[in-house]
């Protein structure tokens, strides 16, 4: 393994032991977002080799089911999934796994952006289900690693504006960096208020929002937000029950669309890499290697920065 990122999920478990209904009951790995080496194949691989640069998709289907046979093999209830109970991480110097969901990277693509994908990818997915396209107002609400990532993507698709809200200034400022046509710092406002502002910088009401707090204000200023006819995207996840302004969002027609990780996505992202279309360097801000991983934890569970990366191959200086 060479580069791999940090997530929030990772932090939650290593507080909390849990993410609703995956719980940690044995020892287990972290780590999803990672690109490495291959040292070798089994002797059926054919499309890769040792030496090979490579970034891995964390979610591999066990079975052939329906989901799969459709197309969207995220949503097999029986996935495996790195570093979600009981399923082990890739936080580690060597990891094994399956040759299929490991994608040779090209040679102007770092180990870090092969990381970037995953994070990468769930942008992807979420403005494709969100229908974004030439000239859409697009609402982004959170200024985290995945909101960021939804605005490189949306504007990648074509938005012709993108408005993002958060509480915190300087994440607000690498969301302008990233290519954010207005930033809203929200303070107390309610979320009618926070929509009446959204509409206002844009000029219109935004067609489509992409939530990604998982916070119910945020989700009930997503509602107020969205234009008649519309589309809500919910990204972030927080509690299991929220109060939304359910009938606000059924008379005027807004849809409301979850997604659930990504399927489809890592080829897309590294030709989106390859071809220098999309920058998503920006988005690292702090390194550490495995063995200070400590350090790297306490730094995301502070919220400092936007991206850690951990290096886990000590002979390897390059990103």
């Amino acid at each position: 393994m060479h580069s791999v990122g940090i997530c929030g999920s990772d932090v939650h478990y290593w507080q909390h032991g849990r993410i609703g209904d995956f719980v940690v009951k044995d020892p287990m790995v972290l780590g999803h977002e990672a690109s490495g080496t291959v040292v070798k194949v089994g002797s059926g691989v054919t499309h890769l080799k040792p030496g090979d640069r490579v970034a891995i998709e964390p979610g591999v289907p066990r079975e052939m089911d329906e989901f799969c046979k459709s197309g969207r093999y995220n949503l097999s209830p029986t996935i495996f999934f790195c570093a979600t109970p009981p399923d082990d991480g890739n936080l580690c110097r060597y990891y094994k796994h399956s040759a299929s969901y490991c994608y040779k990277l090209p040679d102007n693509v770092t180990f870090e952006e092969g990381a970037l994908i995953e994070p990468l990818s769930v942008g992807i997915h979420a403005c494709k289900r969100a229908g974004v396209t030439l000239g859409s107002k697009v609402f982004v609400s959170g200024s985290g690693p995945i909101g960021l990532v939804n605005v490189i993507v949306a504007k990648m698709m074509g938005a012709a504006a993108v408005v993002v809200t958060d509480l915190s200034a300087s994440r607000l400022q690498k969301a302008k960096e990233v290519g954010a046509d207005f930033t809203i710092q929200v303070k107390n406002e309610t979320p009618q208020e926070v929509a009446s502002k959204v509409e206002s910088v844009l000029g219109c009401m935004p067609e489509i929002t992409v939530e990604c707090t998982g916070v119910q204000a945020c989700i009930q200023a997503g509602i107020y937000a969205t234009r008649s006819g519309g589309t809500l995207v919910l990204v972030g996840l927080g509690p299991e029950m929220v109060t939304v302004p359910m009938v606000n969002a059924a008379v005027r027609e807004v849809d409301i669309r979850g997604i659930f990780r990504y399927c489809n996505t890592w080829p897309v992202a590294i030709s989106l890499l390859a071809s220098k279309r999309i920058n998503v360097k920006p988005l690292v801000t702090h390194r550490f290697p495995l063995e200070k991983a400590l350090e790297a934890f306490e730094t995301t569970k502070r919220g400092e920065g936007v991206k850690v990366m951990l290096k886990c191959d000590p002979t390897d200086q390059n990103p």
